[in-house]
């Protein structure tokens, strides 16, 4: 059984490896961001991370934020969303909760609040249903701040939601006057 730091250290370049750059242990992703496993577990190990099928099991199924998915026959592994590289996930449209949240650090908001949310490095802008999780994606970068976003008026304005098989919501952009700074306490 891994311990935590092992897990933690797996998952991170898991993170690396199927959102970002599978070019860097030599792999290619298909079109929905599907590697096999036991080509990863080669790859991965063939570059000096070594784990075992176990070890991955272990990682997919505890991953806090469900970063991981296996395919339905588990020969097959991908990113859940957050892909900087272009993939297609196969996430069908879904209409939204009425407001969806975004954690961003305090530094970023005068630019978020003039420009929006926009993608930036990855295909999508990532919500969350819960102010909680927006607060902890937020604090990854300084002070959180957490904006409420207007979903039900996105939608209703044509916007595409989807959401992913971890519960991350996504969509293209959200224009800044969907967007509304939440007061600190």
């Amino acid at each position: 059984m891994l311990d935590e730091k092992a897990a933690v250290r797996i998952s991170r370049f898991l993170s690396l490896v199927l959102r970002h750059q599978p070019e860097a242990v030599g792999l290619v992703l298909d079109e929905g961001g599907w590697v096999d496993v036991d080509r990863l577990i080669a790859a991965c190990a063939a570059k000096g991370r070594r784990f075992s099928r176990a070890d991955l099991d272990h990682v997919v199924a505890t991953n806090s934020k469900k970063r991981f998915a296996y395919s339905a026959d588990g020969r097959r592994i991908r990113a859940s969303q957050g892909h900087s590289v272009a993939v297609e996930l196969g996430l069908e449209p879904a209409a939204p909760p009425d407001v969806l949240y975004h954690g961003t650090a305090a530094a970023t908001l005068p630019l978020i609040l003039r420009d929006g949310l926009r993608p930036m490095a990855r295909q999508h802008v990532h919500l969350s249903v819960d102010v909680a999780t927006a607060v902890r994606v937020g604090s990854r970068h300084g002070r959180p701040v957490v904006l409420a976003v207007d979903a039900a008026g996105l939608a209703a304005a044509g916007h595409v939601f989807r959401v992913s098989a971890n519960g991350v919501w996504l969509t293209d952009a959200v224009p800044p006057d969907r967007l509304r700074p939440l007061p600190r306490d």
